[in-house]
């Protein structure tokens, strides 16, 4: 007999439901969302199973590759797919997810996701952090640039390095608006700073 699992996966917990071949529930247990947790409970059911299914989402790389690296035949589904699936429920309820999924890995309807290695998602997040910096460096830099020119003062040309210079040089000697715009540049030199060690990896 073959089984198939089906997981609905929270920020908190996991549904879990498992059929057999047939289509009949033989087991539905609310767990933990952590990979232990799940692997423990299907080891307790001590019956191979044929496919473990789980739909895309926030956590579901990892929960997928603890599972794989645990022996499991994880497999992550496409969201479109599964929500196609499952729209034909009454209720929509985590328990009564978990035994739809279960039921489209059992009749194979379903489109696979592929999951990007721990390194590829270090690489993304490197990437995405590196620009949101970026992205935050820009912003003071063209809100200082924009105070400056209401008093009449212009910073012309400058690099990522010489920025900062150039602001103290033309609010010398003006406090008040040397108040109002030295905290950002603090600020930008944190950033700065931050941007230069992502940049670097």
């Amino acid at each position: 007999m073959d089984y198939f699992a089906g997981l609905d996966a929270s920020l908190e917990t996991v549904n879990v439901c498992i059929v057999n071949g047939d289509g009949s529930v033989v087991l539905e247990q609310k767990v933990g969302a952590e990979p232990q947790a799940i692997v423990a409970l299907l080891k307790q059911f001590g019956r191979p199973l044929k496919r473990v299914g789980l739909e895309a989402g926030p956590t579901s790389s990892w929960l997928f590759t603890e599972l794989r690296a645990a022996g499991f035949p994880a497999l992550c589904l496409e969201c479109r797919h599964v929500k196609a699936g499952l729209s034909a429920m009454r209720n929509k309820t985590d328990r009564d997810d978990a035994r739809g999924i279960a039921h489209l890995v059992r009749l194979g309807w379903f489109r696979v996701v592929h999951v990007k290695s721990e390194e590829a998602q270090q690489i993304r997040i490197l990437l995405v952090n590196r620009n949101l910096l970026l992205c935050e460096l820009q912003d003071i830099e063209n809100s200082v640039r924009g105070s400056l020119k209401v008093f009449g003062l212009r910073l012309g040309q400058v690099t990522k390095r010489s920025f900062e210079a150039r602001v103290i040089e033309l609010v010398e000697g003006r406090a008040n608006i040397a108040a109002i715009t030295k905290p950002l540049l603090r600020v930008r030199r944190v950033l700065l700073d931050e941007f230069c060690r992502l940049d670097c990896q």
